[in-house]
């Protein structure tokens, strides 16, 4: 018999055997193959994953296409006339990136000197 966590299997023919009880006392028998054995099943399983343990092209993807703005760079930006929603200047810096599907707009950030910083979708 070989156990996965609380699932018990038969050593004869490895079908799944009747649900454990957690007691190594309790007794399992094969409704297959008719072969008992004593139930090794853990009574508490635990299990941890993070999202490096299950790699996908999709994730590597997303990671290497986020995109940061460097602060060297904000005061290379253009400007244009937005009125900042913190400080209420006239006049802040801005990018676009596209940050959703190709099919649909950009996204423009502003930046303003107080260093508010915000969005618009296009």
């Amino acid at each position: 018999m070989s156990a996965i966590g609380g699932i018990v299997f038969c050593e004869g023919c490895g079908n799944l055997l009747p649900e454990s009880r957690g007691s190594k006392k309790n007794m399992l028998k094969c409704e297959c193959c008719g072969l008992e054995s004593r139930d090794i099943a853990q009574t508490n399983t635990i299990s941890t994953t993070t999202p490096g343990d299950f790699p996908s092209a999709l994730r590597q993807k997303l990671h290497t296409s986020i995109q940061t703005v460097e602060k060297h760079k904000i005061d290379m930006m253009p400007k244009t006339q937005e009125k900042c929603p913190k400080c209420g200047a006239y006049e802040v810096r801005y990018t676009t990136l596209q940050l959703r599907s190709a099919d649909e707009g950009s996204t423009v950030l502003y930046f303003c000197d107080c260093g508010h910083r915000w969005n618009q979708n296009n």
